[in-house]
C-alpha cells in the first residue's frame, strides 16, 4: 500500500470517533487532509458537525466540502481534534509542524477534550528528534532569538543545525500568524521535557512543536499483505 492509501486509513479509522454534533478540530497536513476529505463526504450524507480548522489550508479544504465551521474565538471548547504528526512515540509524545501551522495546532488542541492524531506507521519513533523540530518565532529581532535558541538546544543536551525555513524562492516562511520557523535538526531529542522548557524560556521564540501531555491517542497505519493494519497507542475512548 502507498503512503495516501495508509494516511486515508488512518483518517477512516478516526471518523468512526465523530458522532453528530460534535465540535471538532480540524488538523493540517497531509493526513489530516484525507480526514476532512472523509468527513466531508460524510457531511454531504447529513452528518452535522462544527468544524475549527487550525490553518487557512485547512479552513479553504473544509469549506470546499461544506463543512461548516467556526473559529475558536466563536466556539472556544471542543470535543475532539484530530491531526497528523511528524513524529510519536510510545509516550504519545509529538513533533509537529512540518506543514508550519504549530501554533495554531497547539491551540486549538489545547482547546478540546481530546485529541487523536493519524499517521502511517512510519512516524512512529522510539525516540524523538529525527524529523526537524520547528520552532516558530517573532520576525523582530530574528538573529538575536536565532542564537538564543541555539544556546537553549545546546543547553537541553542537544547538537545540531537550527535554520531558518525558507521558501522555494529564498524569502523566509511565514506562517499563518505572520511568524517565521526556524527548524532545528537534532537527531535525536534525549529529554523533550527539558528542550521545551529551555524553548519557551527564549523571547521571541511564540511556539515549538513539541507537544506534551497533549495527545490522548494515536492511530497508526502500516501495510500488511496489501492491506491496512491499524495500531492504536493510548485509549479512543
Amino acid at each position: 500500500m502507498s503512503g495516501p492509501d495508509l494516511r486515508r486509513a488512518a483518517a477512516a479509522r478516526a471518523l468512526d470517533l465523530v458522532t453528530p454534533g460534535m465540535r471538532l478540530g480540524l488538523g493540517t497536513g497531509s493526513t489530516a487532509a484525507a480526514f476532512v476529505a472523509l468527513l466531508g463526504e460524510r457531511v454531504r450524507d447529513g452528518l452535522d458537525i462544527l468544524g475549527v480548522p487550525t490553518s487557512e489550508a485547512t479552513r479553504v479544504q473544509a469549506e470546499g466540502l461544506g463543512i461548516r465551521l467556526a473559529t475558536l474565538d466563536e466556539q472556544p471548547e471542543l470535543d475532539l481534534t484530530i491531526d497528523g504528526a511528524d513524529e510519536v512515540d510510545d509516550q504519545l509524545r509529538l513533533i509537529k509542524g512540518g506543514g508550519a501551522a504549530l501554533l495554531r495546532e497547539k491551540i486549538v488542541a489545547c482547546a478540546s477534550h481530546r485529541m487523536v492524531v493519524i499517521a502511517d506507521a512510519a512516524k512512529r519513533v522510539d525516540r524523538l528528534g529525527a524529523f526537524p523540530l520547528p520552532i516558530e518565532v517573532n520576525p523582530f529581532g530574528l538573529a538575536a532569538t536565532h542564537r538564543a535558541v541555539e544556546r537553549a538546544v545546546a543547553e537541553a543536551g542537544c547538537s545540531g543545525a537550527v535554520r531558518l525555513r525558507q521558501r522555494p524562492d529564498g524569502s523566509p516562511l511565514v506562517t499563518d500568524g505572520g511568524h517565521h520557523i526556524l527548524d532545528a535538526h537534532l537527531g535525536a531529542i534525549p529529554d523533550p521535557d527539558a528542550l521545551g522548557a529551555a524553548l519557551w524560556a527564549v523571547p521571541g521564540v511564540v511556539e515549538h512543536g513539541l507537544f506534551l501531555g497533549i495527545a490522548d491517542a494515536a492511530i497508526l497505519a502500516a501495510a500488511r499483505d496489501g492491506q491496512a493494519d491499524i495500531t492504536v497507542l493510548g485509549s479512543l475512548a
